[in-house]
C-alpha cells in the first residue's frame, strides 16, 4: 500500500514540476516582448535614501518609529499596491496615492519590540510597478531585557 501512494505521489510531483516549467516559459517569452522593453525603459525607478536603519540598543517593550524616504527618478508615476513585514511586530505605512516622477515620498515603519530580545532584523518588503524593483527596507538593532 506505501509503495502504491510512493508511486501516487512522485508522478503528481513529476506533473507539476512540468507545469510549473511552461509557466516560466511562457512568462520568459514575453518578457522578450518589444512593448515589455519601452515599458521597461520608461517605469519608475526608485532611489531609497537610506535602505538600513540601525536603531541601535533599545529596552525590551519600546517601539522605533523610522521613516524611509525615496523618490521616484523614474519617468512614469510610481504606485506602491502593498508593503508587508516579516513580522506582526513590525508595521509599514506607505503613501497610498501615486508619486510622480521626480517626487519624494516615505514609507512609516513601526517596530514595537514587546516580546523580542537580541539582534533583530526586521524587513520591509515593497510592491510597487518600479523596474527593478523597489529594494527592502530593513530596521535592524539589538533588544536588550528589561
Amino acid at each position: 500500500m506505501k509503495k502504491v501512494f510512493l508511486i501516487l505521489f512522485s508522478a503528481l510531483a513529476f506533473v507539476a514540476c512540468q507545469n510549473s516549467s511552461n509557466k516560466v516559459e511562457t512568462n520568459t517569452a514575453t518578457s522578450t516582448d518589444s512593448n515589455a522593453l519601452v515599458a521597461d525603459a520608461d517605469a519608475p525607478k526608485v532611489k531609497v535614501e537610506k535602505a538600513i536603519y540601525d536603531f541601535g540598543t533599545i529596552v525590551q517593550g519600546e517601539k522605533v518609529h523610522y521613516d524611509f524616504k525615496f523618490k521616484n527618478n523614474g519617468k512614469t508615476p510610481l504606485i506602491i499596491t502593498d508593503a508587508s513585514a516579516t513580522c506582526g511586530c513590525t508595521v509599514p505605512e506607505y503613501p497610498k496615492q501615486p508619486i510622480k516622477p521626480g517626487e519624494e515620498g516615505t514609507i512609516k515603519v513601526v517596530f514595537n519590540s514587546t516580546g523580542k530580545i537580541g539582534i533583530q532584523d526586521k524587513v520591509v518588503t515593497i510592491i510597487s510597478n518600479a523596474n527593478p524593483k523597489f529594494e527592502e527596507l530593513h530596521l535592524v538593532g539589538e533588544v536588550k531585557e528589561k
